[in-house]
């Protein structure tokens, strides 16, 4: 018998990967046009061939039995829920999203809501919607980690992971704070071996010892919600003992400007302009002053020869009284001791001290000299580029709370007063950040921005300046269904996807007629509250009508919330469809320089599957919306390949969505006219593309003339302006000052105005998470808390027949002392109970776990049914889901008013920040975690469920029964 591995036709083909949000580059091994196995592509700047369980399971993803293969629409008088439908063509699904779109837009376009899950294509989602002219979009960053990406932009302008990560290379201490294993993972587990073996020392601090915690030279756990707590306190020692950076926070910070300190000003906690200084760039003005140590009078920042002060109070000319920031930083961490902390995060204050004195001294006494000479903003040459070997990182952990904003800006602050920004052996940013403070694009400021048959007057999501750029009405009410943008989240820049469903359910502020869902489980794990929020789904107004009329819900598989759907488009998976990785959007850029990469298929697609970016492509045309037709009304590309080629950002600047082999013949890069054969040499390179900047533009870039010249030529940034480092927001003053009424311009409503003024902190300051505030933590002690593990990400890898054998279901995790005295046993049936609701689960006994805290893994549990797993399965009898323990919405006010359950500044989901008791099920009681629902039947086009284990045999196929 000859074996298989000697017959069939075998190739490999490049793409790149999406099980997960890495984005790592892969090889597809096939054999007679069927997946053999999914190996790394050693050659890919971003992995180097390593791949990671869910990377190399991609197999399991093509085959599941829960990929959809038809369009689906509910059958008449069916329920939402039931999943009931009726295969239909294209052709039907597009005239009638067709019919019912542009009676919208004709009518009212903020009636269409388009909000988008863990996608990767947010540049062609965000135009379309803008072409649209619903202000009505965002993506799943307000439910997942804003306050990370918002907090440190806003202060040092730029963020951690896709933005700017840690320099392991050249660091000597690691601080990792809040992040689970699956945020860049193959990266940073390459990383960090390299790290631990050039002997760093890598410190965890984090409520659970998971993942790389796991290989922590030292674990610190801390109680959820409280990291503000402990970075304040280390701020505080970090002064105390003068081992801030000096120079460098005079140079590069605004720590030495001036600030207005008469109360009774209007001005009051703004910066002083000088006067004598001219104004190059208004959105940016650079012209504030020092107070000089030398001639002991104030002068223009940046002055040759001039040393400010950083601390001490001053009075100017004509009798302002102001302060340097730095010493406004100073007075506002002098209560935040490491004693006060200690109380507050469960951290000893010895420890505290320790960490604080480890940094600072590391930082000082072990810099790094690297022999390249550059130019800073100012003129001023320099032969060499030196590091403060300390470096962060921090994910959802810090970002996931109602305080997550000023926990990453105290985060931001304590890494600068280090001096560790941009420099070797700390932060380092990746193209296309830096950006200005805040960046340049704004979100629509009037109601006139929406008008029929017309784009939206701005950009969807963008970065507000001050009070005027809010997406407000003249009642300063908001005009987004999520309320984006507004008084209640001015600093939205993700957008609240988390409160779409039960905004338009409550039509607050406003009822919608048509709710677009592309890779978001909402009736499952990407919902807070997830119970309430099926019913949402499901509800209807006097009329009998669903009050949300018309829900679309485009997935590749059979999800919990496709039983909702009133119309199912079913999408390619990665293996089968184009798609880019965009410098537009989120790029995987490297430290040396910018990074962008393509998925070119693999294979055909599934049935009668179609990528969702396709479904765009021809809506934009249907619609005859301007960036997608041509002026006669014309369809302006061919499909979605075509658009990656041909569209440009304006006419003729050869900016397009891939930076790689622009120009006719493939020479230009980054800029440069649209080149018929772009997508071919992507195909030849392994479908990625690496610019390498000079050494010169590699470091220190917020105040690096070269760099900045060369991004402002590439039109990665606006102006070439020098970006100080907010130690001090004035952009956070001058909404306060608005609340205060003592601005021009938008005010907030009364009823948020004190809300605006405590929140809106120019200065970080920690506070219990809002829904503790409200909450009763003597019956509800516990933190309890969700993370993604290692071998799956977001339920759609939890029915992958591979990596089902590594998590078949979760347990809730707890100290064995705090299960012991709940009598709770190891692998015993308990419950979990919140303000919201409770679970029945299985609990598991860790040590790894901050005595007052429980978590679990996130979406392994599921719905019967979903998924194609059988109804039997241990994912829906024995897992399940936190979220129906955690709400949306903070408890209603004294007069009935309900706002969101995030983060006041950013409308950050706060989903960590859920209390709970815990206690034994009764003996009594089934063993089947609980809630359950009815069990969801297989939708139209889906596999056969294996009724046995499905086993994958190289040359066999897509699987057999064993």
């Amino acid at each position: 018998m000859t074996s298989p591995d000697q017959t069939g036709t075998t190739e490999v083909k490049c793409t790149t990967c999406y099980m997960c949000a890495c984005r790592c580059g892969v090889r597809v091994h096939l054999r007679d046009g069927e997946v053999r196995y999914i190996d790394g592509n050693p050659d890919h700047p971003l992995n180097q061939g390593v791949i990671c369980a869910k990377g190399a399971s991609g197999a399991m993803k093509q085959y599941s039995p829960a990929r959809l293969s038809k369009p689906l629409l509910r059958k008449p008088g069916a329920e939402r829920g039931a999943a009931e439908f009726t295969e239909i063509s294209w052709e039907e699904a597009f005239t009638i999203l067709t019919e019912r779109l542009a009676k919208i837009r004709s009518t009212d376009p903020r009636k269409f809501a388009l909000f988008t899950g863990r996608d990767q294509m947010q540049a062609l989602t965000g135009l379309f919607a803008r072409q649209f002219g619903t202000p009505n979009y965002a993506a799943h960053g307000g439910f997942c980690s804003v306050n990370m990406a918002a907090g440190m932009i806003y202060t040092i302008g730029g963020s951690f992971w896709e933005f700017g990560g840690p320099d392991l290379d050249r660091a000597k201490l690691f601080i990792m704070l809040g992040t689970a294993e699956d945020h860049h993972s193959n990266p940073m587990k390459i990383a960090l071996s390299k790290f631990k073996r050039n002997g760093g020392k890598f410190i965890s601090i984090n409520p659970i010892r998971t993942g790389y915690s796991a290989i922590a030279d030292e674990w610190v756990p801390i109680k959820p919600g409280t990291d503000g707590a402990l970075l304040l306190a280390l701020i505080h020692e970090i002064i105390a003992l003068g081992l801030y950076d000096r120079e460098f926070l005079v140079r590069y910070t605004n720590a030495g400007q001036l600030i207005n300190q008469d109360a009774q000003s209007d001005d009051f906690g703004l910066f002083v302009e000088d006067e004598t200084t001219e104004v190059v760039n208004p959105m940016f003005p650079q012209n504030k002053l020092w107070w000089d140590r030398l001639t002991k009078e104030p002068v223009p920042t940046h002055t040759d020869g001039a040393d400010p002060y950083l601390f001490g109070t001053f009075t100017l000319p004509d009798g302002t009284a102001v302060a340097p920031a730095f010493e406004l930083l100073k007075e506002r961490v002098k209560r935040y001791t490491p004693e006060w902390a200690a109380g507050v995060t469960g951290i000893s204050a010895a420890c505290i001290r320790r960490l604080a004195n480890e940094m600072g001294v590391i930082a000082r006494d072990q810099k790094i000299e690297l022999q390249i000479p550059w130019t800073d903003s100012w003129g001023r040459e320099h032969k060499t580029v030196t590091g403060n070997p300390v470096a962060f990182h921090a994910m959802r952990g810090l970002a996931a709370h109602s305080n997550g904003f000023q926990t990453t800006r105290a985060l931001a602050i304590l890494m600068s007063l280090l001096g560790t920004i941009d420099r070797p052996g700390g932060f380092r940013h990746k193209a296309p950040f830096p950006r200005a403070i805040p960046p340049s694009a704004k979100p629509p400021n009037s109601p006139a921005a929406v008008q029929p048959d017309t784009p939206l007057g701005g950009l969807p999501l963008g970065w507000p300046g001050d009070p005027n750029d809010l997406f407000v009405d003249d009642a300063g009410e908001p005009v987004r269904i999520d309320k984006g943008f507004s008084w209640e989240h001015p600093l939205s820049v993700h957008g609240l996807m988390h409160n779409v469903i039960t905004n338009a359910w409550r039509g607050d502020p406003y009822p919608i007629d048509t709710l677009l869902i592309f890779m978001a489980n909402m009736a499952w794990n990407s919902s807070m509250n997830t119970s309430e929020v099926r019913q949402m789904l499901n509800d209807k107004d006097d009329k009998g009508e669903y009050k949300i009329p018309f829900l679309v819900v485009c997935d590749a598989f059979q999800s919990e919330t496709t039983a909702f759907a009133d119309l199912i488009l079913p999408d390619t998976t990665y293996l089968e469809r184009h798609d880019v990785m965009s410098m537009l959007d989120r790029p995987i850029s490297e430290f040396d320089g910018p990074v962008d990469a393509v998925r070119i298929p693999v294979l055909p697609p599934t049935g009668d599957c179609k990528p969702f970016q396709e479904v765009l492509i021809e809506l934009g045309g249907r619609l005859k919306l301007p960036a997608f037709t041509k002026p006669d009304g014309s369809r302006k590309f061919r499909d979605y390949p075509d658009f990656i080629v041909n569209y440009e950002t304006e006419p003729g600047s050869g900016i397009g969505f891939l930076a790689g082999w622009r120009g006719l013949g493939g020479e230009k890069s980054m800029k440069g006219e649209p080149n018929p054969k772009q997508w071919e040499m992507y195909a030849k390179n392994g479908c990625v593309f690496h610019h390498k900047m000079p050494p010169s533009y590699s470091y220190m870039r917020n105040w690096n003339k070269g760099y900045m010249e060369w991004a402002q030529r590439m039109r990665i940034r606006r102006f070439a302006d020098p970006i100080l480092i907010h130690i001090y927001s004035d952009v956070m003053q001058k909404f306060r000052l608005a609340a205060q009424g003592k601005r021009p311009g938008k005010q907030p409503p009364e009823r948020l105005r004190a809300r605006i003024e405590t929140y809106f902190d120019p200065l970080p300051f920690y506070y219990e998470p809002l829904e503790v505030q409200s909450g009763d933590t003597a019956k509800y002690p516990l933190n309890a808390v969700t993370q993604r593990p290692m071998a799956m990400y977001h339920s759609w890898d939890s029915q992958n027949a591979w990596l089902r054998q590594i998590h078949t279901h979760n347990y809730l995790f707890v100290n064995p002392l705090l299960a012991q005295t709940s009598g709770i046993a190891d692998g015993g049936w308990m419950w979990v109970e919140s303000m919201w609701g409770k679970v029945r689960c299985m609990c598991r006994y860790s040590e790894a776990v901050e005595p007052g805290t429980v978590w679990t893994w996130n979406a392994i549990g599921k719905a019967a049914g979903a998924w194609h797993l059988e109804s039997g399965a241990n994912e829906s009898q024995k897992g399940f889901l936190l979220n129906h323990l955690i709400s949306e919405e903070l408890p209603a006010a004294a007069d009935g008013t309900r706002l969101s359950n995030s983060d006041p500044v950013t409308g950050q989901a706060g989903w960590y920040d859920v209390r709970v008791r815990i206690y034994p099920a009764g003996a009594d009681e089934p063993k089947q975690t609980w809630p359950q629902f009815a069990t969801m039947p297989a939708l139209p086009g889906t596999s056969t469920i294996k009724k046995v284990w499905m086993a994958y045999k190289a040359g066999s196929g897509r699987g057999e029964n064993k």
